[in-house]
């Protein structure tokens, strides 16, 4: 295992049989000045003839708690969750911006929590899940924020403080980073040798991952793969978003038409 590889427990994932279609999507950054992206999504979501819908992190721009949930452009997220959840399963696992999402609200939705990274097991193919951020190694300031503020500990500090606080500290800390990307820094990819040290560790020699904000797909050692989730902004002069599908015949990258065509399955 490289040197530089972070721990991974890897959970496991076994779909019911009877499936014949997951939807994989990741990077939504849902937020109530993105309102197309909003829309897009709950089409999505309630309509789409996948038999499962596995969502891959930062479904939400930020996510400051779940007594969030009950007011507001965050209410209107977990309707939606509600009335999908109750037409098909749905799965969560947590990116960088909504760790903070809890079992409150994934209960409220019945979608299950995904570990990170998770093995999905379908159809006699294995495909190791993950969201992307812990594999970014080269990203040494952005792991040391990661550490802290996935600490239990810390969570429930910040949760123990009033709602619109932590609206406010969260509000500063995305301007903030929209600043930084502003600058134009180093775009930080995943680790190479962490992925595939991973993916030996799986049994897998596939990776479905997102966070980086660069669909596509490709070989990152000999014999294994990697597919990257396609970020959605559908507000922007040039909208993105794309689903990933995977059934009995494979993985298909698919646009959001075309997702919803039964055709897609």
């Amino acid at each position: 295992m490289s040197s530089k590889s972070p721990d991974a427990a890897i959970a496991r994932f076994e779909a019911p049989a009877a499936w014949r279609a997951i939807d994989l999507i990741s990077d939504l950054h849902l937020a109530a000045d993105h309102p197309r992206t909003f829309d897009a999504w709950r089409r999505h979501l309630l309509h789409t003839p996948a038999d499962a819908v596995f969502i891959l992190g930062d479904l939400f721009e930020l996510w400051v708690g779940d007594d969030s949930r009950v007011e507001g452009f965050e209410r209107e997220c977990a309707q939606v969750l509600i009335q999908a959840g109750q037409r098909r399963p749905l799965a969560f696992m947590p990116g960088n911006r909504d760790f903070m999402v809890g079992d409150e609200m994934l209960a409220d939705c019945g979608a299950t929590r995904l570990h990170d990274p998770t093995l999905l097991s379908a159809w006699g193919s294995q495909w190791l899940l993950t969201h992307g951020d812990a594999l970014c190694l080269d990203d040494i300031d952005y792991q040391r924020f990661r550490t802290k503020v996935r600490d239990p500990a810390w969570q429930q500090a910040v949760l123990a403080r009033p709602l619109a606080e932590r609206r406010s500290i969260a509000s500063g800390m995305r301007h903030a980073s929209e600043a930084m990307k502003a600058t134009g820094g180093p775009w930080v990819d995943i680790d190479q040798d962490a992925a595939v040290a991973w993916l030996r560790a799986s049994g897998s020699n596939v990776m479905i991952h997102g966070h980086t904000h660069q669909p596509g797909d490709s070989e990152i050692a000999p014999g294994f793969l990697r597919h990257v989730l396609s970020d959605w902004d559908l507000d922007s002069p040039q909208p993105r978003a794309e689903v990933l599908r995977f059934t009995p015949t494979g993985l298909r990258r698919l646009g959001l038409q075309e997702a919803l065509s039964g055709t897609a399955c």
